[in-house]
C-alpha cells in the first residue's frame, strides 16, 4: 500500500469501511462513511444537541422560546393563555372611512377629505361637484 495513512475507517461498529472522504458527525465528532454520517444512521448518542426545534404558536404563528428542561407543549399553552396576540372574535375593520354624502353608504380604506368642507367622502363623491360642496369661499357650480 502506497498511502497507508490516507482515509479513515467508518466509526460505525458494524461497518468499519475505509473511506477516503470521511464525513465527521457534528454532534459526536467521529468519522463516518457516506452511509452512516447522519445521526439516525449511526444512532448518535449526542443527537439531542442538534435536534433543537422551536415550537410555533398555532394561533398567531409566532415562534415561542423554550428553555432547557421545559416541556414545549406547556410553554405554548402558557403563551396562548397570556401573551398570544390572536383574538378570534375581534377582527380589524379595513374599510373604516364612511362617505359623508347624504344617502351614500360606501366605506373606504383611506381617508379622502374634501379641501373645502373637510368632509370625508368615497372615491365616487371625492370631488366638490360630486358631493354638492357648498362651504368655502363661494359655492361651486359646473360652470365655475
Amino acid at each position: 500500500m502506497e498511502f497507508p495513512d490516507l482515509g479513515r475507517h467508518c466509526s460505525e461498529k458494524t461497518c468499519k469501511q475505509l473511506d477516503f472522504l470521511p464525513l465527521k458527525c457534528d454532534a459526536c465528532k467521529q468519522d463516518f462513511c457516506k452511509d452512516h454520517f447522519t445521526c439516525t444512521a449511526h444512532k448518535c448518542p449526542f443527537a439531542f444537541k442538534k435536534d433543537v426545534q422551536v415550537p410555533v404558536c398555532p394561533l398567531c404563528n409566532n415562534p415561542i422560546p423554550v428553555k432547557k428542561g421545559e416541556i414545549p407543549d406547556v410553554v405554548v399553552g402558557e403563551h396562548i393563555d397570556r401573551d398570544c396576540k390572536y383574538h378570534p372574535g375581534k377582527k380589524e375593520k379595513i374599510f373604516t372611512y364612511r362617505c359623508s354624502k347624504e344617502g351614500c353608504r360606501k366605506k373606504e380604506m383611506l381617508q379622502v377629505a374634501c379641501d373645502q368642507c373637510h368632509g370625508n367622502f368615497c372615491i365616487q363623491h371625492r370631488h366638490p361637484l360630486d358631493h354638492s360642496c357648498t362651504r368655502g369661499s363661494c359655492p361651486i357650480t359646473v360652470a365655475g
